[in-house]
């Protein structure tokens, strides 16, 4: 899917810096802790499926969190969260790789390197679990395939969330064989935010994937979840779990995390 003048400014800044950002200087290959098998022994302990994300600050939120990236990871994880999400993109987040190092070192759930990852030798900047590759902004001149890149990230070691936001790119997503697959609720054509989006996309991406024999897609809910009636609301769509940046980043985290994490029955 093409980006062209439809992607907000901020988001086109954030693209435009990631097609500029070098990669490390070897190839990684990791060991990666199961997501899927987190999220199973969350739901196996009564607890949502939460993946709590270290955000120092991000465009669409105001003020700045200075805090010691591992302090509040081993909080959330006291909290009940089943897996970590840390940002690595500097100019516009605030994160770096070397937070996610530490961070991953410093917990046993597994870590998500949260960033826009446009090139195969972006991958080879830091170790992590996850890495996340955003359908809209792929296949695109200056970026790598998203079969090419997907498959890249496997044979590393790395699982890989592949986001989608509509129908259309759930599908996109499913044929490059995406086993995790996130439904961002916000739109990055304008940075507005509607959890129908999860509603609407969501099943569909269960139906794809039944359909086409792809085995069981795991099925992340993203961005706009603020309360635990939101939380709710997703799992009832169907998502197996629920990744949540500022609801849980305001305010004391450990708190905010155990407040989701036991938000409502699991499914």
């Amino acid at each position: 899917m093409g980006t062209g003048d439809e992607i907000d400014p901020a988001v086109r800044s954030i693209l435009d810096a990631a097609r500029e950002r070098s990669g490390g200087d070897e190839r990684v290959d990791v060991d990666a802790r199961s997501l899927p098998g987190a999220f199973a022994a969350a739901e196996a302990d009564g607890r949502v499926p939460v993946v709590a994300e270290v955000k120092p600050t991000s465009p669409t939120t105001d003020g700045e969190r200075a805090d010691d990236p591992v302090e509040l990871a081993r909080e959330m994880v006291d909290g009940g969260a089943a897996a970590l999400s840390v940002l690595t993109e500097p100019e516009h987040f605030g994160g770096s790789t070397d937070a996610l190092a530490r961070v991953r070192e410093a917990v046993d759930v597994p870590v998500l390197r949260k960033d826009f990852l446009v090139r195969e030798a972006q991958l080879d900047a830091v170790e992590a679990d996850v890495v996340l590759l955003i359908v809209r902004f792929l296949d695109e001149p200056g970026t790598d395939d998203l079969d090419d890149l997907l498959e890249a990230a496997r044979e590393r070691g790395f699982q890989v969330l592949v986001e989608t936001h509509s129908a259309a790119e759930v599908e996109r997503a499913l044929d490059a064989g995406a086993a995790i697959v996130g439904v961002n609720n916000r739109d990055l054509a304008q940075l507005d935010v509607d959890l129908g989006t999860f509603e609407s996309v969501g099943p569909t991406a269960r139906e794809l994937a039944d359909e086409r024999d792809q085995g069981s897609v795991t099925l992340i809910a993203e961005s706009g979840i603020a309360t635990t009636t939101d939380a709710e609301r997703m799992r009832e769509a169907g998502a197996d779990a629920l990744l949540i940046g500022s609801a849980i980043m305001d305010g004391d985290v450990g708190a905010n995390t155990r407040h989701f994490a036991t938000a409502g029955d699991t499914q």
